[in-house]
């Protein structure tokens, strides 16, 4: 009797994990390059109350194991790297990344310290470089930050990256390349808050070089000046989900309300 009051409270906890995914799926449901998470589950060990016997030839045939789940678990809570729908804001400063490939930015302008990102609202600070809402730095193809010069006048940015600048005595200049970032694993990057994500020893962190956009070779997507990637939580799907979270709840609670009865008229056996 306790296996099913224990089986209940491991698909109780296991459906409140799912519900608080959800909750936080919907949350972002208009943050900038948000990817949704999932919640995938696993059967506990079951306990083996006869064990297989094989068949004996011309005697008795074979008899498969008897056995009782012990319940659920979370087996993973994934990331879901789709892309999410395009939002054009005509700010040439507003980078989306037609295909695979992250965004490489940095505290402090350096490789050491790089994180990742799909959020592309990206503005020039008073020392006229390209950093995300945080003021963390873009980097560029070389690793460094992407600097525009005092006397620029104008810019643009190409698929390929390349910001392409206008000076104020009408000539043309380049102030590096945008680089990205293609990761062998994207499920195996950590969420660091801020749209930010982190490497790994499980995303091939040794892999993870700023390289240039819209290289076939590479296959790294075009980026697109102008844009901005949205979050690629599909409402319909969540609200689905979380109905089905809810009634997983309800029939979990009420295997323990159902065996405490059965308890409690054990226990009234004896009066």
């Amino acid at each position: 009797m306790l296996r099913s009051l224990y089986s209940g409270v491991s698909g109780m906890r296991g459906f409140q994990t799912k519900l608080d995914v959800i909750g936080n799926n919907i949350a972002n449901v208009n943050t900038i390059g948000f990817k949704a998470g999932r919640v995938m589950f696993k059967d506990i060990l079951s306990q083996t109350v006869a064990g297989v016997t094989a068949p004996v030839e011309g005697e008795k045939g074979g008899v498969n194991a008897k056995q009782i789940g012990l319940g659920v678990t979370v087996s993973a809570i994934d990331t879901v790297h789709t892309p999410g729908s395009a939002m054009t804001t005509n700010v040439p400063t507003d980078l989306r990344i037609d295909g695979d490939g992250f965004f490489a930015v940095s505290p402090n302008g350096t490789t050491e310290s790089m994180y990742l990102t799909r959020a592309g609202n990206f503005t020039v600070d008073a020392s006229r470089q390209l950093v995300n809402a945080d003021g963390q730095f873009v980097l560029s193809t070389d690793g460094g930050p992407i600097t525009l010069g005092a006397d620029v006048t104008g810019f643009s940015i190409s698929q390929n990256g390349e910001v392409l600048t206008t000076l104020s005595d009408g000539t043309t200049g380049n102030a590096g390349f945008v680089g990205i970032v293609k990761v062998t694993n994207p499920a195996g990057l950590e969420k660091v808050g801020g749209n930010l994500y982190r490497t790994t020893a499980n995303s091939n962190v040794d892999a993870a070089e700023i390289v240039a956009a819209n290289d076939t070779t590479l296959g790294t997507g075009a980026i697109i000046a102008g844009q901005l990637e949205m979050s690629n939580v599909d409402l319909t799907s969540e609200f689905t989900e979380m109905i089905v979270a809810q009634r997983g709840f309800q029939a979990n609670s009420r295997i323990i309300t159902t065996s405490d009865e059965v308890l409690q008229e054990v226990v009234n056996l004896k009066r």
